[in-house]
């Protein structure tokens, strides 16, 4: 497989989604979680999304429970959360693994694309992957870099 096209995964609901849907768009793939330090991101993913979603710019996310299991709830009830205290609106998958045996087959290619400071592994909550217009993994962000550390990167692409 060499771009994200190539995948499907499961929506909040459980159904199939192509990411072929997401084709020629900028997009930003983050694992995240609701009850963990970095969890008020949200509002920075939001405010990127809101100010580039009509530029080609998506941001999608991916729950997940691994870490110090700060994501606990059912995948309605973090969207719930999401979606009220956030007003986060854009798409939210289902709950997966980013990490060992279990690991969703997007973030095994998501971590073979780039590697971070452990290696394959993703290292907490908010990791960040950035694709360009081809479906191509182009960057690999941190926990702690937050949406506006990288809204510059955001705007780079969208600009090719």
């Amino acid at each position: 497989m060499s771009t994200i096209y190539d995948f499907t995964v499961k929506d909040q609901k459980g159904n199939d989604v192509s990411l072929k849907e997401y084709e020629g768009k900028v997009i930003l793939v983050v694992n995240t979680a609701t009850g963990c330090g970095f969890t008020p991101q949200y509002e920075g993913l939001q405010k990127l999304y809101d100010t580039y979603k009509d530029q080609g710019f998506v941001i999608l996310d991916f729950p997940c429970n691994q870490f110090g299991h700060q994501a606990p709830g059912s995948d309605e009830e973090i969207h719930q959360f999401c979606s009220l205290k956030y007003n986060a609106s854009f798409p939210q998958f289902k709950k997966i693994d980013v990490n060992g045996d279990n690991a969703d087959p997007l973030y095994k290619w998501l971590k073979e694309q780039k590697g971070g400071i452990l290696g394959s592994n993703i290292k907490w909550n908010f990791s960040k992957f950035l694709l360009n217009r081809k479906g191509e993994v182009i960057n690999r962000y941190a926990p702690t870099t937050t949406p506006e550390k990288l809204e510059e990167d955001v705007v780079a692409e969208l600009k090719k």
